[in-house]
């Protein structure tokens, strides 16, 4: 990796800790620098400003996510646990989600740079539910976030009881069944 890149690397990481930590309005640039550790002065020239840095943050920490959970319209119980474990993996992108939702976007779609990404998954949950996979009662968009939702039940942005990596195993097992149940119980045909 070039220097320049490797600064950039280092830039972003520093900066996901800092916003995940202190959401986009507290985080602070001078920080970022110094915990990467690099010139505030390259922040401003790969990214443009703190909001730009943000952005280019958050957009990383999507695609992340989605590379790694696997979507799999015929099995959103399994999709659901996915998410769950890496959640448990990264709370840093619910975190960085989280943020950007109350800092930025109180209202409407907040993934819109995956927005290719979730036409994909919208468009194969549709076509369970003509063949009869998923039940038809609500929209593919409904669905998805309700999905989505009920997988974070137990993230970061919990408001009830937040899981960590170092739980019993036995509490994992038991919230990935539970999950698993109701996610299956809210989309089987004839739910």
């Amino acid at each position: 990796m070039r220097d320049g890149q490797a600064t950039r690397r280092r830039l972003l990481d520093a900066a996901a800790q800092e916003f995940a930590t202190y959401g986009i309005a507290g985080a602070r640039v001078d920080r970022i620098a110094t915990a990467a550790p690099a010139n505030k002065a390259q922040i401003y020239a790969w990214f443009d400003s703190k909001d730009g840095l943000f952005d280019a943050v958050f957009r990383e920490h999507l695609t992340l996510i989605t590379n790694l959970v696997p979507f799999d319209a015929d099995d959103l119980p399994g999709y659901a646990v996915r998410l769950y474990d890496a959640y448990l993996e990264r709370p840093g992108v619910v975190l960085l989600a989280t943020w950007a939702r109350l800092e930025r976007l109180p209202a409407g779609d907040l993934l819109i740079d995956a927005a290719e990404d979730v036409a994909g998954k919208l468009a194969a949950i549709a076509r369970a539910q003509r063949e009869g996979r998923i039940d038809p009662g609500s929209e593919p968009a409904e669905i998805y976030s309700m999905v989505i939702a009920m997988s974070m039940a137990w993230s970061p942005a919990s408001v009830t009881v937040a899981a960590a990596p170092d739980d019993a195993a036995a509490d994992h097992d038991r919230r990935r069944a539970a999950l698993a149940r109701a996610v299956r119980g809210a989309f089987a045909p004839g739910g």
